[in-house]
């Protein structure tokens, strides 16, 4: 599957079985693939595929901040962009689309026009659901404390966000006083919003191993022989079969197919391509060879999304615990809020849009053991992570546990950014230091205190607006009552308790020659 075809937005009896009465909708966590983009590499072009896309209208448009030294002043420079390359003696020649177009070319692997229309319509259906149907999220905004926003280093998920952001909220729905929001992003070395085979090398190994195993699984079977039949007359005469591991490799042919499908016909493959018996052969091997290991291997989930789910479930519990380690720490709103009784107060973060990609949302999905399908996340998929709190539960700043230890009293900071710091009962967290709560203790190593914090709370997933249910979560006391799919805090941190990494970057250097594939079997999601 190339593009997503979104389906109808919930109706008004869809909306009441979805968010139940006895459930408060708490904090929201959306991870979305990019729109469609460019291929990642040119290939085919011995099949009449231009290597230069004319799709990217944004490159007529940049601005950059630049600073005027005669005033100290930022000002912004608006410019365009042209695509160099090589020409047939090396000389230097200005990139052209397949109609000699030489403004509006995209880079590899870019965002397109196309794609920033189904991010920005992606944002316009949350809208719909979280502000217009169920009135989570405020009509207009003032500023985006309660939002926490990040994406990978890749432009095209930055882009991705941005458009969706904007589609979520438009201009005219923002006040006039409305601030720049802050967007996170880590360098690649620091990057697990995808699983990150560049920096952490046990995990390139291990991917390593599933590709091969895939090939040695695929690669001489009728399905490879019907592929090699569509597609093998335009494989590169030094390597003219195809094959998973071939070049271009399996899922390099996939990438080319489907970025061409979701854009115009000046850019299209020859027929044999699109064959709907290839592209579901093409898919299934794909799903086996970049999914299999989150499927199979509890070491393959911790290096590839355990520090992502960590930080997702960390960020519901600071939410449950009240403090800012539900992501607010990280975004830092105004200092000078109050409280009714005079009091500094922070934000409380409600909602999360990551911008990432199709092996982040494959890889967390089966990780979760909740990726039953055999196609590939189309273009601008999303996950939608939603906590509920229970409506009638005793509130947390209320509930008396017996024996709990008390939080010791905090100085109030007098201002500055330091104050934002501070958590709403107390919590406080130091500059370059994450703030304290229980989010990435061990639930077997929670005190009951601590442990009774998480009760009353339930998760639920939905993968493009479909509700997921985790295998973990079916058992008795794991959910609420009467739906599977509401996984109970305490439970669904269990499940991803095992695949988070105590310390991700030793763990990535270690082992890194050992053996690939577990010795007894480690089903996902329980």
């Amino acid at each position: 599957m190339t593009s997503l075809v979104p389906r109808p937005p919930y109706n008004k009896d869809e909306i009441q079985s979805l968010y139940p009465a006895t459930l408060e909708l708490q904090l929201v966590q959306i991870l979305l693939r990019h729109g469609e983009r460019t291929p990642v590499t040119a290939r085919f072009q011995n099949a009449g595929l231009s290597a230069f896309w004319p799709y990217c209208t944004a490159v007529r448009h940049l601005k950059s901040a630049v600073l005027d030294r005669s005033t100290g002043q930022f000002t912004t420079l608006e410019w365009k962009h042209r695509l160099e390359s090589f020409g047939a003696h090396d000389e230097p020649v200005v990139a052209a689309g397949p109609r000699g177009e030489l403004d509006g070319i995209c880079e590899m692997g870019m965002l397109t026009d196309r794609g920033r229309e189904t991010t920005f319509d992606l944002g316009t259906r949350l809208r719909k659901l979280y502000v217009e149907q169920l009135g989570f999220l405020p009509p207009t905004l003032r500023d985006a404390d309660s939002l926490y926003l990040r994406a990978t280093p890749m432009p095209r998920a930055l882009d991705s966000l941005q458009e969706t952001f904007t589609g979520l909220y438009p201009p005219h729905t923002r006040a006039p006083e409305f601030p720049p929001p802050t967007i996170l992003q880590r360098s690649f070395g620091d990057e697990t919003l995808f699983p990150n085979d560049a920096t952490c090398r046990r995990f390139a190994a291990l991917a390593r191993a599933f590709a091969d195993r895939t090939a040695t699984r695929w690669n001489e079977t009728e399905e490879m022989e019907y592929l090699n039949k569509l597609y093998g007359k335009w494989m590169p005469p030094t390597t003219p079969r195809v094959a998973v591991d071939g070049r271009p490799r399996l899922s390099g042919i996939m990438d080319t197919i489907n970025s061409t499908l979701a854009h115009g016909p000046d850019t299209r493959l020859p027929k044999e391509f699109y064959d709907a018996k290839g592209k579901k052969i093409i898919e299934k091997i794909a799903v086996d060879e970049w999914l299999s290991g989150f499927k199979e291997s509890q070491e393959y989930r911790t290096l590839g999304v355990g520090g992502l789910m960590g930080d997702i479930v960390g960020r519901m519990v600071g939410s449950a615990e009240h403090s800012s380690a539900d992501g607010e720490y990280e975004v830092g709103g105004p200092q000078s809020k109050k409280g009714p009784e005079g009091n500094k107060k922070t934000t409380s973060i409600r909602f999360g849009l990551s911008g990432c990609h199709d092996t982040t949302l494959g890889g967390v999905l089966a990780s979760l053991g909740a990726f039953e399908s055999d196609k590939w996340p189309p273009f601008t998929s999303h996950i939608a992570i939603e906590m509920f709190r229970k409506k009638d539960a005793t509130s947390k700043t209320a509930r008396a546990i017996p024996n709990a230890p008390q939080a010791s009293p905090v100085p109030e900071p007098s201002s500055g950014w330091f104050a934002s710091l501070t958590s709403l009962f107390g919590g406080r967290a130091t500059p370059g230091a994450p703030p304290p709560g229980i989010g990435r203790k061990q639930t077997t190593e929670l005190e009951p205190h601590e442990k009774a914090q998480l009760q009353e709370y339930y998760v639920r997933l939905r993968y493009n607006d479909e509700v997921v249910t985790i295998p973990g979560c079916r058992a008795p006391g794991k959910h609420l009552e009467g739906d599977e799919s509401f996984c109970t805090l305490e439970a669904f941190k269990t499940i991803v308790d095992k695949f988070v990494p105590r310390n991700w970057k030793q763990e990535c250097s270690t082992n890194v020659k050992g053996p690939a594939f577990p010795t007894k079997p480690e089903p996902a999601g329980y």
